[in-house]
């Protein structure tokens, strides 16, 4: 996304429209894109002619030539859970069996006229952003003391610890694209960010602070529902650190980064992430500005029960190097 979405400037108003018309009656001729098809999730999710049709659109747009090729892609991707029975919920991808997909080149379109319209408005609300250089890195976030690079500002909303696993979220954008098999998916959900379930630690993830310590001891003593849950813990903070030490280098004197976490709670347990990310990055030589509570929000139904709602911070973290 980050590197196709300045490619939408180089284009023409009506030139995606105009693609997707000459490339439509073509699509019976293409033989089908190859997917992560021993995905269960895609064989749940899409009805049979469906998936077929939507692999000849994907293997229709890799015959055309950039920047009109990423910039029809980026929209098949976003048009893939109008087709299919899943819906997002976030957490992660749910089939509804109530639902009627949309037919391929309908839902495509759809976003298409969207993007057109878009394209039009483009001059109006950003009139300074074309030909303004964009550099795009793709990079793990854990090794940026690596990159040669150096910033000003940062900023960021690292994955929250809530047991969220993106290659699910986001799985058939996966498999329509990023990954060929299940066993390349399952390698992806153990390379990211520790801040699921299925994160996998070593010895030499140990606690970043004494907090983290308490928080693992106290957790120790309950009866959790997944008994992985101080896996996340342990790994999560241990991946942010990285993180924070990566920024602490590549920040140039008076840099700042606003960092967007969010507190957590497990079996009545509060975990204040905010702070504990602070203190990191104070022992990483930065200095903490504020910490700017933009909401606060509620437990679940299972935790209010057994332990009474207690509200759960929502923050933007700012530092600043000196």
């Amino acid at each position: 996304m980050a590197e196709t979405l300045p490619k939408f400037f180089l284009l023409q108003p009506g030139q995606i429209r105009e693609t997707f018309r000459q490339i439509k009656p073509l699509l019976d001729r293409i033989p089908p894109a190859p997917v992560a098809s021993d995905v269960n999730l895609m064989r749940v999710g899409f009805d049979e002619e469906i998936l077929l049709r939507l692999r000849r659109w994907k293997a229709a747009i890799e015959t055309l030539s950039e920047p009109v090729r990423d910039a029809l892609m980026l929209l098949f991707y976003s048009a893939l859970y109008d087709c299919s029975y899943g819906s997002n919920d976030g957490q992660f991808t749910r089939i509804r069996r109530d639902k009627k997909p949309l037919w391929p080149d309908d839902a495509i379109l759809r976003r298409v006229e969207a993007a057109e319209e878009d394209l039009l408005r483009l001059p109006l609300v950003f009139p300074l952003s074309k030909g303004v250089p964009v550099t795009v890195l793709r990079e793990d976030a854990r090794k940026l003391e690596s990159l040669p690079i150096q910033a000003n500002f940062v900023i960021t909303s690292p994955p929250y610890l809530n047991r969220y696993d993106y290659t699910r979220s986001y799985c058939f954008e996966l498999c329509f694209g990023f990954v060929r098999d299940f066993q390349e998916l399952r390698n992806l959900r153990h390379s990211l960010l520790r801040s699921h379930i299925e994160s996998r630690v070593d010895g030499h993830d140990g606690p970043a602070s004494p907090a983290i310590r308490e928080v693992l001891d106290c957790l120790a003593q309950k009866n959790l529902n997944n008994s992985k849950i101080p896996d996340m813990i342990r790994g999560y903070f241990a991946d942010m650190a990285a993180v924070i030490r990566g920024l602490s280098r590549v920040l140039v004197p008076q840099g700042r980064v606003a960092m967007v976490v969010d507190n957590v709670r497990f079996e009545g347990e509060m975990i204040p992430v905010d702070l504990i990310l602070c203190h990191i990055a104070e022992e990483m030589g930065l200095q903490v500005e504020a910490i700017l509570i933009c909401r606060f929000k509620g437990n679940s139904s299972q935790q209010m029960a057994r332990y009474g709602r207690l509200p759960v911070r929502e923050s933007v973290v700012v530092w600043r190097k000196a």
